[in-house]
Parts: structure tokens; C-alpha cells; sequence
């Protein structure tokens, strides 16, 4: 019977090994995930300096072991097994923070046994807050790789643990509480020779030598605010710290030229060094809408370039590379077994082209000049149009992309605008030409991506598009809408045609004109793009990407379009980002111009504000942050539909009227075009509007209009176009949980 049960434990073992060497589609630098550890808490794991050995803390009563001791995996002792793990500190006290020495045949860590054998009890929240311990009956020792203690390398009142090696083999770094606040000092590897590196209020720790020796990288609390600083030194002065607000620091081992490399929030920690010393890799939750959701990240020295790493689980934290460079190990509650599972993993670590990153600074640059006051609002026909074009043109030269038609970047299209909308008699109508400006990557594939966006926006309101009253004349900037798609096409443009990848798929990158009067721009293109290009599959659309909102809502339309959108939205969406997947290929934009047209569709929009459509949608107002992740989103999956064998067009149900909102009335309201289960938001009133005049408010959430049920923006649309100019009816909308309804005389 022992047989045939240790058979299913190792087939066990190793099936789940060849399932965990699949990474995750998003995790590309991580090739060959292997799992290390089977149950219990495994964290803090670190290589020997030849690579061939971990050293790591468990705590795993299943193991006989309830309380953190330090233990030791041979990497190359496969299949990897509980039993494998050999036990290295005595199992007396608490342990953490083990790590080799330079000769690969001792470890330092810190315990508690000297002073207690018995374990010493986990701090209890307080106050909602979660607390690390800092027992002062930490001690730094060093023992041998069986077990041996052979030296005590400090002894001082107070914590003293956190112990790192430096690369050289001359310097230990860690953290003390010995000068009265929980600082980084550094010793020689003897123990002799003191120094406190760093002096700044606050729990400095988890520090990490760069591979040169000549930096510290560390995370930090610095508590700014006098409430901030009394319970900081509460809390230190009850051996404990809220590990709640951290950020990312470097300095010189002698502790000058001290750096804060990250501005992010909330917890931001267990840093480590890339191979080249020019990147840092950390663990953060500083995307999380809800606290508990930790991922890896990495992050150029100088700040910038932040880069999602991890996308399985919801913690992934103690990242190490190996002295070679070659391997990444880190510890995750991925493939958990049981709840609050932590195991170690390993993984062939990946170098990525650094050309497939979204560029904040690009992006600011293409928004800036596009919704600066030069354009006048970008209107279609206009001078700024011509300008905006003209900056495009440019663009796409310098990437070397092929002109769309082969000749020229520009289409243009001529088509008639009534400038009154109240208008039945056509008296108001003026004839306009508008300009696409459209480029192609070709790739010699068998099929053909379409990512695009409009670049009209409403100029001086010559058109009648404006949600302020009386703002004729006023420059619209347009800088959300849509100079941040815009910015996106751009900048993927540049992403595809710039990297060491040949993609399976061809890319056109278009740029819309006449969106603002009815999506003329794109229909125009639609009307013979399968002409031109038979072989296009998908096209990609951006409008309004620039005012992502704390709570990273993000409305993606289309995903029923084809039968893997749904699967690969899902899979690449950013940590901590709120997806709402709206199924129909019909929306208020350009992608629904390629829908009729029975392509595959998707449309990512951030939502609508109270400056839509106002001259208030300026730049300054632009969520960078949120618009670079948005940007780097759209590549993941435009290179997962690439790789797809095909993409079969799927209808799906919708009204054609959804297009555009078909109606001659208006209330005067921005909706929040997120789904909701209770009715129509409604993110922002216009002034003196039939909305206004009859006392709904920002917050609200409509729920009949008329005889109509109000369900989303859809059955709002569907609603105002059976409404005629001067009729009153009763609008029933929610306020803080009360049903309230009021008169509204629509004009």
C-alpha cells in the first residue's frame, strides 16, 4: 500500500510541476514556472552563491515545524518534495531572514532562541490594522549547512535581523533597532566594523546588495505627519510596525545619495535588483482597489518604466535572482492546496524587448500638443484638424510605416453636418471635408489588425456638441476625448513597428476624423477597408482612455464579437483593474463602423466625467498612470488575437441605434456608460438643462423615464429617441437609497 500511495503522491508531484511549467500567458519573463514547496507557509527564499542551492524560511505543522525555521532545498535534488527540504536551524524560538555566506558552506539568519526556546506569539491586529513583529530578542547568527551554529554576529538589546551578504563577500547589510528607531547599518563579514547607513524616521528594511556591492535597495515607512509620527513610535515602542505604506528607496552602502524610487502608495517592499543593477523588482499592491493583492513588479532605477511581472494570485512577494542572472525565485499562494498556502516557485527568468513598454513621456507629449490651444479643439475641417493630421503624418513617417493606400496617410471624406439638430428642413446643413490619416505595418501575414481611435473633437463648439451652455466660441481641447486614444494608437504604433518581433498579423493604425458628427471618419474607411485589405480580422478602437478612476473602471465593448475576446480581456486586464465586458459590437464609437461591416470588435473606454464634452477636458487632467497601463493592456491583447488561427466574427444582439444616440431631445446629463445592476448613473449634470431644472444630481441613478425602464446608457438612448422636443414626463431615479421622482420638460 506504501507503494502504490508514494506512486500517486510523486505522479501527483509531477503533474503538477508540468502544469506549473506553463506560465501564465502575461508572465512572459517567467518561463518554466516550477513549484518548490508543498504546503504550509514557504517565503524568503534566496540562492547559494553558485546558484545550486535555496536557503528559506517555513513554518508548516504538517512538517512537525509550527513556528518560522530555516531550511535548505538542493535545486538540482529533482523531483522537488516536502522530504527533500532539509532542516538547517534548530527549531527552538523564531527564525527569518536566512542567507549564504560567500562560501556557499554557512548561513546567517536570525532567531529568539537565545533568549525564549519557545515561539514567540504573532502580533493580533489592532484597530483593523495588520502589524509585523519586531521582536528585540532577534539575534544574527551563522551556522553551518548542517546545522551547526558556529558564531554569534550580534548581540545587542533590541531587533537585529533582515541579514543580507553582499555580492563581494566583505559586507553584511540589516536592520536594528539598536539607535532607537529601525534603521539599516552594515558590518564586515566577521561582524566587526558597524556603520548605521540610513537615519530617517521609519521602519527602513529588507535591504538587498546591488551585484556590484556598491548600493543598498530597501523599502521604507517614513511616517511625514505628526498623527503618522505618534503611531509609528506607538507601535515601534510595542516591538511592532504597520506595514501598510512603504515605498521603494536606494542609497550608497555608506548611506548617501539616498533615493526614493517609488511614489506609488500603500505597500511597496521586498525589493531586489536586477542582474543589470539598473532595474529594481519588488512586491506591491499599490494597484489593489481592495488592500490584499500583491504582485511583482519591476521598475528602472531612476523611477520610471513600471512594469507588471506577476499576474497569477493574489500575493507574490520575496523575489530573488540567482548570482548567475538566470533564475527568478519568489513565493506565491498560486495553486494553493489549502487556504493561506504560501509555496516557493522558480522560473527561467525571461529578459523582455524593453521597446514593447508604453512610454508615459510619449504619451503626455502626443496628449499635450494635440489638446494644447494651438488645434482650437481639433474640429473636423478645420485648421487644427489639419494640424492634428499633419502631426499624425509625421508620426507615422518617423516610425517608417507604409502610407494606407500606398501613396498617401491621408483619406479624406466628404460628407454634410447640420449645425442644428432640431433642424427637419435641412436648412442648417453645410457641406465639410474630413481627413483620416491611416498607416500600415506590413508583417507578410496572412491577416490584418485594425487599431485605431478618432482625433476630431468639437473646436469651438461650431458644430452644437457642447454639454456647457453658451460655449460658442470656447476652445474644446479635447484632451480625454480623444487625444488620449489617439496617444495609444500612436505609441502601439510605435511599440509594433519598433520591436525585435515580427507579429503574425499585419497592423493598420488609424486615425479617425468625424467621429464628433456621427462616425463618418470610420465608416468611410469600413465602406472599403475589406477592398484593400480582405484579410482583416479585428479592429481595435480607443476612445476616452485618459481618466481611469480609483476604482480602475474600465468598460471594454465587443468582447462577444469573436469567441476568444471574453478569455484573453480577462486574462491580461492589469492588477487591480475593474473590467466591465459589454458583449454587443454596437457603441457609441468608431469600432461599431467595423462591426457593421462583419469584423471582430473590441472598444476600450474609461468611462465618461463632468468635463465630457466641455472645454474643461483638458490635458492637466489626464491619469498617465491609467493610460499607460491601458496602452500596454491593448498590446497584450492585440499579440494574443495575433496569435490566434483565426478570428470568426460573431453578431451579436444589439440595435443598430445604439450607434449613435438617435434622438432630438436631451436632458443634459454625462451617464456612466459602466454596467450597474440598478439603473443609469449619472456621472455629471450640465447647467441649466432640463436635468438640472428639475433637481437631479451628480450620484443619481435613473431608473424610468416615461413609461420606459431605464436598465444602462443603452435603454436611456432608446429611450430619448421617442421623446419630442417640449414634452414633460416623469423621471424616477434612486438618491442615497430613496426612490424619488420628478418632472423633467425635455428640450
Amino acid at each position: 500500500m506504501h507503494f502504490i500511495t508514494n506512486k500517486r503522491v510523486l505522479f501527483l508531484q509531477i503533474f503538477i510541476t508540468l502544469i506549473t511549467a506553463v506560465s501564465s500567458g502575461q508572465e512572459k519573463n517567467l518561463k518554466n514556472i516550477q513549484k518548490l514547496t508543498f504546503g504550509g507557509d514557504n517565503a524568503e527564499a534566496y540562492f547559494s552563491p553558485n546558484s545550486s542551492l535555496l536557503t528559506l524560511q517555513i513554518n508548516n505543522p504538517k512538517m512537525g515545524m509550527s513556528c518560522d525555521q530555516i531550511y535548505m532545498l538542493d535545486l538540482q535534488n529533482t523531483p522537488y518534495s516536502t522530504d527533500k527540504l532539509k532542516q538547517i536551524s534548530s527549531g527552538k524560538g523564531r527564525t527569518t531572514c536566512s542567507y549564504f555566506m560567500p562560501d556557499g558552506k554557512h548561513i546567517i539568519y536570525a532567531s529568539t532562541f537565545a533568549a525564549n526556546e519557545a515561539c514567540p506569539p504573532a502580533p493580533k491586529p489592532r484597530d483593523g490594522k495588520y502589524l509585523w513583529a519586531v521582536y528585540p530578542e532577534f539575534e544574527i547568527y551563522m551556522a553551518d549547512l548542517d546545522g551547526k551554529i558556529v558564531k554569534q554576529l550580534t548581540n545587542s538589546p533590541g531587533y537585529d535581523a533582515e541579514a543580507v551578504v553582499s555580492p563581494d563577500g566583505k559586507k553584511i547589510a540589516f536592520t536594528s533597532t539598536r539607535s532607537g528607531d529601525l534603521e539599516l547599518w552594515t558590518m564586515d563579514i566577521d561582524g566587526t566594523n558597524l556603520k548605521q547607513v540610513t537615519n530617517g524616521l521609519g521602519y527602513d528594511g529588507g535591504s538587498f546588495f546591488s551585484h556590484d556591492s556598491k548600493k543598498l535597495v530597501f523599502r521604507s515607512s517614513r511616517p511625514k505627519t505628526a498623527a503618522e509620527i505618534a503611531d509609528y513610535k506607538a507601535l515601534l515602542n510595542d516591538n511592532v510596525v504597520a506595514p501598510t505604506e512603504m515605498e521603494i528607496y536606494t542609497c550608497n552602502v555608506d548611506g548617501t545619495d539616498i533615493k526614493q524610487i517609488t511614489h506609488l502608495g500603500k505597500a511597496n517592499w521586498a525589493p531586489f535588483f536586477h542582474p543589470s543593477d539598473k532595474k529594481i523588482i519588488f512586491s506591491s499592491n499599490h494597484h489593489s482597489t481592495r488592500g490584499y493583492d500583491f504582485q511583482l513588479y519591476m521598475i528602472d532605477i531612476d523611477g520610471t518604466n513600471l512594469k507588471q511581472i506577476t499576474w497569477e494570485s493574489e500575493f507574490n512577494a520575496f523575489p530573488m535572482f540567482s548570482p548567475d542572472g538566470k533564475k527568478l525565485v519568489w513565493s506565491s499562494n498560486r495553486q494553493q492546496t489549502a487556504a493561506r498556502e504560501t509555496n516557493v516557485f522558480i522560473a527561467d527568468w525571461v529578459d523582455l524587448d524593453e521597446t514593447e513598454n508604453a512610454k508615459p513621456e510619449s504619451l503626455k507629449k502626443h496628449i499635450s500638443y494635440l489638446a494644447s490651444d494651438e488645434l482650437k479643439g481639433r474640429l473636423t475641417g478645420s485648421e487644427g484638424e489639419q494640424k492634428a493630421a499633419d502631426y499624425i503624418t509625421k508620426q507615422f513617417k518617423s516610425l517608417g510605416l507604409k502610407p494606407y493606400d500606398g501613396k498617401n496617410y491621408i483619406q479624406k471624406f466628404d460628407y454634410t453636418i447640420r449645425l442644428n439638430p432640431h433642424d427637419t428642413t435641412n436648412a442648417s446643413s453645410v457641406a465639410n471635408t474630413g481627413r483620416n490619416v491611416i498607416a500600415y505595418l506590413d508583417n507578410k501575414a496572412a491577416k490584418t489588425i485594425v487599431i485605431g481611435a478618432h482625433y476630431d473633437h468639437l473646436g469651438l463648439n461650431e458644430h452644437n456638441n457642447s454639454t456647457k451652455v453658451n460655449s460658442k466660441g470656447e476652445i474644446h481641447n479635447g484632451a480625454d476625448d480623444n487625444a488620449s486614444g489617439v496617444s495609444g494608437v500612436i505609441e502601439l504604433a510605435r511599440m509594433f513597428s519598433k520591436n525585435k518581433t515580427t507579429e503574425k498579423v499585419n497592423y493598420i493604425f488609424a486615425l479617425f476624423s468625424g467621429e464628433e458628427d456621427g462616425l463618418i471618419g470610420s465608416k468611410h474607411m469600413a465602406e472599403t477597408l475589406k477592398e484593400k485589405y480582405p484579410n482583416v480580422e479585428a479592429m481595435i478602437n480607443m476612445d476616452m482612455i485618459g481618466r481611469l478612476n480609483d476604482k480602475k473602471e474600465l468598460l471594454i465593448g465587443g468582447v462577444g464579437t469573436a469567441a476568444d475576446f471574453k478569455n484573453i480581456v480577462e486574462k491580461n486586464k492589469p492588477a487591480g483593474f475593474n473590467i466591465t465586458q459589454e458583449e454587443s459590437g454596437i457603441g457609441p464609437t468608431d469600432h461599431t463602423s467595423f462591426y457593421l461591416k462583419d469584423i471582430s470588435v473590441l472598444n476600450f473606454f474609461t468611462g465618461t466625467h463632468t468635463d465630457y464634452h466641455k472645454p474643461s477636458d483638458d490635458e492637466d487632467k489626464i491619469n498617465y498612470t491609467g493610460v499607460t497601463n491601458i496602452v500596454n493592456y491593448v498590446f497584450r491583447v492585440a499579440n494574443d488575437i495575433a496569435d490566434l488561427e483565426t478570428v470568426a466574427f460573431i453578431k451579436t444582439k444589439n440595435n443598430a441605434g445604439k450607434t449613435r444616440p438617435k434622438y432630438k431631445v436631451t436632458m443634459g446629463i454625462m451617464p456612466d456608460y459602466t454596467e450597474h445592476p440598478d439603473g443609469l448613473h449619472v456621472d455629471g449634470v450640465t447647467d441649466n438643462r432640463p436635468a438640472q431644472l428639475a433637481g437631479i444630481k451628480e450620484g443619481d441613478v435613473i431608473t424610468k423615464i416615461g413609461t420606459s425602464e431605464i436598465k444602462e446608457v443603452y435603454s436611456y438612448m432608446e429611450a430619448l429617441a421617442k421623446i419630442t422636443p417640449g414634452e414633460e414626463l416623469e423621471v424616477v431615479f434612486i438618491r442615497d437609497g430613496e426612490t424619488k421622482t420628478v418632472k423633467v420638460k425635455f428640450e
